[in-house]
């Protein structure tokens, strides 16, 4: 075959297979470049979100368990209360979720296709519980019991605060109007008193002039927490030292606040707030007669109203301003009942034997009226803090000592019947129309001197404790890129 030759073969097949695989290894590469870096991102953010939520686990069990509230204490059970001890806890959760070191066989089997790393962990904002005086840990509260309180209660205690101060049953004026009016009646006494008075011609008889009340002034003499307790040794002898607690360290300026922004409720929302508020209270703190034997206090309710460090001054604070309260709803009831006032003039009356005195006539019965009113107040109270009910406002029904009973003192008699308020609602009235803040302020006082009281809280602070918190997270990867983060957590 000699001559032959061979033909030229065309190569356009291989030149088109070559372009089209660059354009498609530039597009898988392009591919997996994207995977990466939205995986990447992916697992950043589920990272973050992870770590933050192992944070909110964090919060505190002792709080959570006495008082139902959430939050995280930054102290982590030591003597410092700061957003790094939290930081630190967030970084070695999102390290230990980026690292495959606990994975069976990941230097055999595995390969870190993101390279992802922590490199910045930092909470930008927090919400301490005692923030804005204290609103944090009130709305804390409310949303403790919003789900449990009904609101129907608190249209019958708007009733009763409107009784009390409509008739101004707090003023406390009738003790002070009954020592004026014993000063003059002694006045007149001493001046009269045992003189010799010309009844008839020749006839001469000693006059007698008394005061029908001195028998009750020698029995309130004893102090009213002796008439109204059986037995006063069995009041608690439980005291608190507030120099430590977190009323104090707000006096002081010395104290943890947060950098989130808060809106308080205004108008029906706020009346409503603090009803709750108060409900949540009632309900998980102690007062007298349903005292609760691990606090700090036992009479807790009682210190959120009167202040004071030991029970025995709390409980005698509460009772001495249920008693004012009382009596100058029994003086108003008696002014306006007819029977019951010519009573008080025919005692009145026969405190003068023999010489007719019609100037002190007036006095003695305003001071019999008032002694009546004080002997009933005493039978109220004893009868509320034994569990029974007063009205607000009595009547012939509900109305107990008789006007002799009342001027000897026979003050013994208790009920646990009855229908109207019983203690707890009292103190309703008396949480409602005292200062919100110091309310409040007190309450957090009662809840650190308890969280104290438990094994490992000694240094236990409420403005260490964080209801929410916002943190700024910065991943990056060995490959380049890098994630900026933020999240916002709280427990609602």
């Amino acid at each position: 075959m000699e001559g032959f030759r061979e033909r030229p073969r065309n190569a356009y097949l291989t030149v088109t297979l070559a372009l089209c695989l660059a354009v498609i290894l530039s597009l898988f590469l392009t591919l997996i470049d994207g995977v990466r870096r939205n995986g990447a991102r992916l697992e950043a953010e589920c990272v973050t979100d992870i770590g933050l939520q192992s944070i909110m686990a964090e919060y505190h069990r002792e709080l959570m368990k006495q008082y139902n509230l959430f939050a995280i204490d930054s102290s982590y059970g030591t003597a410092t209360c700061a957003k790094a001890n939290t930081e630190a806890h967030l970084l070695r959760y999102l390290s230990g979720n980026l690292n495959y070191d606990d994975i069976f066989l990941s230097d055999y089997l595995y390969r870190d296709f993101l390279g992802l790393a922590v490199e910045c962990a930092e909470l930008i904002g927090v919400s301490v519980l005692t923030d804005y005086g204290g609103a944090a840990f009130r709305a804390d509260a409310v949303e403790a019991v919003k789900a449990d309180v009904g609101l129907g209660l608190l249209q019958e205690l708007q009733g009763w605060m409107q009784k009390v101060e409509i008739n101004g049953l707090e003023d406390g004026k009738e003790e002070a109007r009954k020592q004026e009016l014993d000063e003059e009646i002694g006045e007149w006494v001493e001046k009269y008193d045992g003189q010799m008075v010309e009844v008839n011609e020749d006839q001469w008889e000693r006059a007698e002039v008394r005061n029908p009340t001195d028998g009750l002034e020698a029995k309130k003499r004893m102090g009213l927490l002796r008439l109204v307790l059986e037995d006063e040794a069995s009041v608690s002898p439980n005291i608190i030292h507030t120099g430590s607690l977190v009323q104090e360290r707000m006096r002081q300026g010395q104290i943890n606040r947060g950098n989130m922004a808060w809106e308080e409720a205004e108008g029906a929302g706020q009346m409503a707030e603090r009803f709750l508020f108060q409900e949540y209270l009632l309900r998980y703190m102690g007062r007298y007669g349903r005292e609760h034997e691990e606090d700090a206090l036992r009479y807790q309710i009682e210190y959120l109203i009167t202040g004071k460090e030991s029970d025995l001054e709390n409980l005698k604070g509460v009772v001495n301003r249920l008693c004012i309260l009382r009596e100058g709803a029994n003086a108003m009831y008696l002014m306006s009942n007819e029977r019951k006032r010519a009573e008080i003039r025919l005692v009145a009356a026969a405190a003068c034997t023999v010489i007719a005195l019609p100037a002190l006539t007036p006095l003695l019965e305003s001071a019999i009226l008032l002694a009546w009113a004080y002997a009933e107040s005493v039978y109220d109270v004893k009868s509320l803090l034994a569990g029974g009910k007063v009205p607000l406002l009595k009547d012939d029904g509900s109305w107990h000592y008789s006007l002799s009973a009342a001027l000897n003192g026979s003050l013994r008699d208790e009920t646990t019947g009855g229908e109207g308020l019983g203690y707890e609602d009292y103190l309703r009235i008396f949480m409602m129309l005292s200062d919100a803040d110091k309310i409040t302020a007190r309450a957090m006082d009662m809840v650190e001197a308890d969280i104290r009281k438990t094994p490992g809280n000694a240094a236990f602070r409420l403005d260490g404790c964080f209801r929410a918190i916002e943190a700024h997270v910065r991943i990056g990867s060995t490959h380049g890129y890098q994630y900026d983060i933020t999240r916002q957590k709280n427990y609602e």
